[in-house]
């Protein structure tokens, strides 16, 4: 018994040790370009990815609450606007995409056939029925935090888009807007606690996103909202777990978007008071994080793993905006987007419908930092 244990752990520090040297390969590998920019050219290659989904009903997965067999109709009746992309949260962040890039590359190609997909998909008949769809007496709950994030995102985006197109989406999306807004108001007071999980419904998630709209916008009373629970949930926090992550298959980090949210939040002095309770492990310089390594690039789940290191980039890059003792954090960051980024190019459809999203928010957070 004795001589079966000690081979069983020669061979558990085999592989372990094998473990180790794959992330050091890839660590090496990735440290070699510390830089993530987003040009022109990376910008076509991502719009394809959202291209060519947001108009592809099937395969769809509808998270759906059946209340009669009369609810079961095909995407594009239930979801006119956003029903490609495989999912509802996934069309409207594909949406955003487009918008982001337009945006910020008004020589994109394919500007024309993507404005003219954006205005048929995000119209004024389309969106109302949107709207109909969540006062549906299964639906109040439909997408809530992580969808109502995206869509404020999408909003958000329109809002800062000086153009003709942008004015008209922004106008035809306003209902929408106004209801995901009312819907987190009268929510948020009513959740005690908060989700500290690395997917969809994780808090701190759907709160950023939502703040960052309402101060673009200056919606005083959603900002309130967000304030008091955020900092009700999470002002006390200490010791975050970080050597817990990632789960199999996570595409948020907990930790590090809590820390991201509070830096909205807080003062200066206060949020590094808070950060150095919360996650005192980032003030060291030697800080290092590996990064999730996805093992099939055709499972939808194992696949998250590269969202979560494109989401922690963002957050990291917002950790360290403007604190010169967490700059160090910046290297991190560029090393997560750079090792990920590569794989969502001509990636299956389990991955290529929702990763681009993920990329150009990072890559749009690495470009202002």
């Amino acid at each position: 018994m004795k001589r079966v244990l000690v081979i069983l752990c020669a061979v558990f520090a085999i592989g372990c040790n094998n473990t180790k040297k794959e992330q050091q390969s890839i660590n090496s590998e990735i440290k070699q370009d510390p830089m993530a920019v987003l040009n022109l050219e990376q910008a076509n290659k991502l719009a394809q990815l959202p291209l060519e989904c947001m108009n592809t009903e099937y395969p769809n997965r509808l998270s759906q609450t059946l209340g009669a067999d009369a609810d079961l109709k095909a995407p594009t009746v239930l979801h006119p606007a956003f029903y490609g992309c495989f999912d509802w949260h996934s069309s409207v962040h594909g949406h955003w995409s487009l918008v982001s890039l337009l945006k910020r590359f008004p020589d994109l190609e394919h500007a024309k056939e993507i404005k003219q997909k954006l205005l048929q998909n995000i119209s004024k008949e389309n969106i109302e029925a949107e709207v109909s769809y969540f006062h549906g007496e299964h639906n109040k709950s439909f997408e809530r935090t992580y969808g109502w994030a995206w869509l404020l995102k999408l909003a958000e985006e329109l809002h800062t888009w000086e153009t003709p197109v942008a004015r008209e989406l922004e106008a035809n999306l306003q209902p929408l807007t106004h209801l995901i807004i009312e819907k987190y108001i009268e929510f948020l007071p009513k959740l005690n606690y908060p989700l500290r999980v690395g997917t969809h419904p994780n808090t701190a998630f759907g709160l950023s996103f939502a703040y960052d709209y309402a101060v673009t916008v200056n919606n005083e009373a959603l900002k309130l909202a967000i304030e008091e629970r955020a900092k009700f949930f999470f002002l006390n926090d200490q010791a975050c777990p970080m050597s817990w992550e990632p789960s199999g298959t996570d595409f948020l980090s907990p930790c590090l978007e809590e820390a991201a949210l509070m830096k909205r939040l807080l003062s200066v002095e206060a949020y590094k008071k808070w950060l150095s309770d919360f996650l005192p492990q980032l003030k060291d310089k030697k800080f290092a994080l590996e990064v999730g390594v996805v093992s099939d690039r055709t499972d939808g789940h194992l696949v998250h793993l590269d969202g979560v290191n494109f989401s922690r980039a963002w957050s990291l890059i917002k950790i360290s905006e403007n604190l010169a003792e967490y700059q160090h954090l910046k290297t991190i960051a560029y090393e997560h987007i750079n090792y990920s980024l590569p794989s969502i190019f001509g990636d299956s459809y389990e991955g290529g419908h929702w990763l681009g999203s993920f990329a150009i928010y990072a890559l749009n957070a690495a470009s202002h930092d």
